[in-house]
């Protein structure tokens, strides 16, 4: 019992009715539906055309009679020829005068007509002779008011219903054997046409499982005869594509680290050992080496910075503190940051900063976005023409921010890709001394948080020209404005 409570499992089990299954269900039960609708109103137009059927016949057959009767012919001539004619055309005849008196005088008929002529006599009188009747034996009878040898009398032929029963009974089964074929055939075309629909989703889906177990060298791009499938496999592919984007980046990531980290943990060790075996007396070569173990400690805690401010905004664990401040001031601030590059690497910084723009914004974190921006500027500007430009300015309903380099610009196919962690263009440039790779991907994520507009204009051999937008920058502090 204790060994069967520990056990754990991690499979979850997949509930619910298959699409297959529902598909099938209910393209059969809509077929169902529709064969015995067809039945049924088959065998009711069956049913009606036979009966307008026996009416003609019926109606053919009394007007032979009739004449018949106006022959004169005598009464035994007269019933034989009636009942030739009845029996010719499959009816029975009755020949009756209006008090219910059997005119067929040589026939054994005992039938009391009594009720029946007092019927037909009303009807007579007003004028709705001759009439089709239904018998409580839904047996058709036509009535003819008539003479015979000059008393008033009625004719009443009635069709025989065998032949109606027969029908009827040729109609079920032909409507049950029709109905049982139509549902085998609607189970089999509804499977088939299930599978037809269900095999697109079985093949997107085992490709999706393929893709989740860690293979994204799959491909769910196929033309797909459903919009909606087709629209599901191109989401999937863009899915497959970002996701294995990502894990690129990520293994990227772990190696660029760890590289990160190694090197400077390999220098203050080295150096380490150098003041304790080599410069621990000499105060000169004492102080360049532990220089350097500060100077790679400071890497080391730059790195670990960029690192966790990364972290913390891809996870949304930031909050952003949104104040109105003097964006003019904020970015002249962080731009003089670099003035110390024109006395040591003779980088020439130009402003064009247009005074009073006020930002609605977390401040800490747009510093941050200027100051990575600029940063990058420095570390991509040209070697011959070391210049970069840092602008300001109002555009209509937004304030623009641009920096500007002299730069080998970007290529057209890493556009899209330099605010990716650990961006690494295949261009030879000269990299920062404080620089972890992670500057623009901090910016875009800052960015995006803020819901600012950004992005990139480059072209190599021109450099590139990085801007942000700031949808309230164009106004100026609210006590003045409002």
């Amino acid at each position: 019992m204790g060994s069967e409570r520990g056990r754990v499992t991690h499979k979850k089990q997949t509930t619910g009715i298959s699409l297959s299954f529902l598909l099938w269900f209910a393209f059969s039960m809509f077929a169902l539906m529709v064969v015995v609708v067809f039945a049924l109103v088959q065998n009711a137009l069956v049913t009606r055309q036979y009966r307008e059927s026996v009416l003609a016949y019926m109606g053919d057959t009394g007007e032979q009679m009739l004449a018949e009767i106006a022959s004169g012919q005598s009464a035994s001539t007269l019933e034989q020829r009636l009942l030739t004619i009845a029996n010719n055309n499959g009816c029975t005849v009755r020949l009756f005068y209006e008090n219910g008196e059997n005119a067929f005088t040589f026939t054994s008929q005992t039938e009391d007509f009594t009720r029946l002529a007092a019927d037909l006599v009303d009807r007579r009188n007003a004028g709705t002779l001759p009439d089709f009747l239904i018998s409580g034996n839904d047996e058709i009878i036509l009535a003819v008011a008539t003479e015979v040898e000059g008393r008033p009398a009625f004719l009443c032929l009635t069709a025989s219903t065998q032949l109606h029963l027969a029908l009827e009974s040729g109609m079920r089964w032909l409507s049950l054997i029709t109905a049982l074929a139509a549902i085998v055939l609607a189970f089999v075309v509804s499977g088939i046409v299930t599978s037809f629909i269900t095999r697109p989703l079985t093949e997107v889906t085992a490709r999706a499982k393929e893709m989740a177990r860690g293979n994204y060298n799959i491909n769910f791009k196929k033309d797909y005869f459903c919009a909606e499938i087709g629209e599901l496999s191109d989401a999937l592919e863009y899915a497959r594509t970002e996701i294995s984007r990502a894990d690129v980046m990520q293994k990227e990531l772990i190696a660029n680290v760890s590289h990160d980290f190694k090197t400077p943990l390999t220098m203050i060790k080295a150096y380490a050992s150098m003041i304790r075996e080599i410069s621990g007396d000499n105060k000169q070569k004492r102080d360049a080496h532990a220089q350097i173990i500060i100077d790679e400690c400071d890497r080391l805690t730059l790195l670990v910075s960029d690192l966790l401010d990364l972290s913390k905004l891809r996870a949304g664990l930031t909050k952003d503190n949104i104040t109105h401040f003097d964006l003019s001031g904020e970015v002249r601030e962080v731009a003089e940051r670099f003035s110390y590059l024109k006395e040591t690497e003779g980088l020439i910084i130009e402003t064009e900063i247009e005074d009073d723009i006020f930002a609605d914004a977390d401040k800490e974190r747009i510093a941050q976005v200027l100051y990575n921006l600029i940063g990058n500027a420095v570390n991509y500007t040209g070697e011959d023409d070391k210049r970069i430009r840092i602008k300001l300015f109002r555009k209509e309903h937004c304030a623009r921010f641009e920096v500007i380099d002299t730069g080998k610009g970007i290529p057209a196919d890493e556009v899209d890709t330099i605010w990716d962690r650990y961006y690494r263009s295949g261009r030879t440039h000269k990299r920062a001394v404080n620089g972890t790779g992670l500057g623009l991907s901090i910016v875009k994520n800052i960015l995006l948080q803020h819901n600012f507009p950004f992005g990139v204009i480059s072209e190599e051999g021109k450099g590139s020209c990085f801007w942000v937008e700031f949808p309230d920058g164009a106004r100026k502090q609210r006590g003045s404005s409002d």
